[in-house]
């Protein structure tokens, strides 16, 4: 388990975050949601041991995690920042098996390679394995870093915006695949701007806005209109679908579309059959 409590931080003697409680439990997909400056990947930082806070305490398995060497704290939490970039010519296998570095001994070599094997699986890669990492698309590289991270094997996972770069389909098989992780019993935070995905995915939902803790519960409590509106300062529709709970903006038609943007006006959409 992962536990913050009482986050203070301070940077450039300006404060980013203002009495953060967090607690990360196995089995469960916390996601993290606020506009933009909210301080959602400031509390990942502190959470991994990036940044240490002004006041507060973080504690990995109860053990505060200034304590944890390197090594072991790699084998219990995983983490995905949200800007990662290689800059030297490795292969994506390469780059998925540095994560698996913690674990690595000679006498299990085939076990590592069956670890990095599920990690190429489970993101879909296995086609980008030889090429470079340097070439691949910006989606592609964001898949690789997640298999680095599921290589880890770390019980605890940490994923800052894993799904910003991909297309829609990616994004469905990344958020299902936190579900399956957390279903096998790690402990999954992630961070979201896509607040319909954060609603669909999510056991809990945390809402930052400027720095502080403004809901955290169930989607069904988090994501109304009224509270989402407000904290994101535009009018934001929830409602209910099959028994799940939906958001998105509150859009209203834009008028009939001029002839060179996109078709002439009254033009309608064929059905693809």
């Amino acid at each position: 388990m992962l536990r913050a409590r009482g986050i203070h931080v301070e940077i450039h003697g300006r404060p980013i975050l203002h009495g953060v409680d967090l607690e990360l439990r196995p089995g469960e997909v916390t996601v993290v949601i606020g506009p933009n400056g909210a301080g959602k990947s400031t509390i990942f930082s502190v959470l991994s041991g990036d940044i240490v806070p002004s006041r507060g305490s973080v504690t990995l398995d109860g053990r505060p995690v200034a304590e944890w060497k390197p090594q072991a704290a790699a084998r219990e939490r995983a983490v995905m920042v949200q800007d990662s970039t290689v800059s030297f010519p490795f292969s994506v296998r390469e780059v998925v098996q540095m994560g698996h570095d913690a674990w690595r001994r000679s006498e299990q070599a085939d076990r590592d390679e069956e670890v990095v094997d599920g990690a190429v699986a489970s993101v879909g890669i296995e086609h980008l394995q030889d090429r470079t990492i340097t070439v691949v698309s910006g989606g592609e590289r964001q898949r690789t870093t997640l298999a680095r991270v599921l290589a880890q094997e770390g019980r605890t996972v940490l994923l800052d915006e894993p799904v910003s770069a991909m297309d829609i389909a990616h994004q469905e098989r990344i958020l299902s695949l936190c579900r399956a992780l957390a279903a096998q019993g790690d402990a999954v935070a992630v961070v979201l701007h896509d607040l319909d995905s954060a609603a669909v995915y999510g056991d809990r939902v945390l809402l930052l806005d400027h720095g502080r803790v403004v809901a955290d519960g169930t989607p069904n409590q988090v994501c109304t209109a009224e509270l989402l509106s407000r904290v994101y300062g535009t009018p934001i529709e929830v409602f209910d679908l099959h028994g799940v709970r939906r958001v998105m903006p509150s859009r209203r038609p834009a008028g009939p579309r001029r002839e060179g943007a996109g078709g002439p006006i009254g033009a309608t959409a064929q059905t693809v059959r």
